[in-house]
């Protein structure tokens, strides 16, 4: 008899975070999922797995809140039993030189990019076990910033990076991995995959196309999974070429 495995998805109500949660429920984990501003949406997720067979819950938290995560992991434990694995998914961006962009904005993108990720690891730590996953969601941003306008995303990308590779050598003797995976163009709401947004980056990838989310999830749904079991302190690249 199998034991259900129980995962926790932040920024999980559209695009890449909607993709895992729906990835995993696939798969066969119970899936929470947060959001900070898309309640309709993260219904929605929850309704798609649950039509397909699955358990899902939607649960409202921004990750710039130690609080508000720790209630996210809180609850998540204890409607569903466990907790098995975390993806760190919620980040936001934004562009501009570090004069226009101004200290309220730059203290934004660090409070949810870096500190959001910390602390939802720390809150989730207890309850995870021999064999438990964390699996961060970094930029391709972290290895090359090929225009202007890009520094604090990088650094703040760059830093998630760091935190897995002092994160594997912590968690390894309790037996949980902590992988970052760092995307690259990838469709979503502002960049539709056959949209002008899309084609401005063609001259940056290898290959003629920008990634669907799923592709993105898929990666996820292997560093989740009992075959990545050695791969620990990794950040991966699914970028399209685009560091090559």
């Amino acid at each position: 008899m199998s034991i259900e495995r129980v995962a926790l998805v932040t920024g999980g109500s559209r695009g890449i975070g909607a993709a895992i949660a729906r990835r995993l429920a696939a798969d066969g984990l119970s899936v929470a999922l947060t959001y900070s501003a898309s309640p309709g949406r993260a219904d929605e997720v929850v309704r798609e797995i649950e039509r397909a067979g699955g358990r899902a819950l939607a649960l409202r938290a921004d990750v710039a809140e130690p609080g508000a995560v720790a209630a996210a992991v809180e609850r998540t434990a204890a409607d569903f039993g466990s907790l098995d694995v975390l993806v760190s998914n919620a980040g936001i961006a934004d562009a501009g030189s570090v004069e226009a962009l101004g200290p309220e904005r730059i203290d934004r993108m660090i409070d949810v990019n870096v500190r959001g990720v910390l602390h939802t690891i720390r809150a989730a730590l207890p309850h995870l076990g021999q064999g438990g996953r964390i699996v961060t969601v970094g930029s391709m941003i972290a290895e090359r910033v090929p225009f202007a306008g890009g520094a604090v995303y990088a650094m703040t990308k760059a830093a998630v990076a760091g935190l897995v590779r002092g994160l594997a050598r912590d968690l390894g003797p309790r037996g949980v991995t902590v992988n970052n995976i760092q995307p690259g163009p990838t469709a979503n709401d502002s960049m539709p995959a056959d949209g002008p947004a899309a084609d401005a980056m063609l001259p940056w990838l290898a290959l003629s196309r920008i990634a669907s989310p799923d592709e993105i999830a898929g990666l996820v749904s292997y560093l989740a999974g009992p075959e990545s079991g050695y791969i620990t302190g990794a950040s991966l690249t699914i970028d399209g070429g685009f560091t090559a």
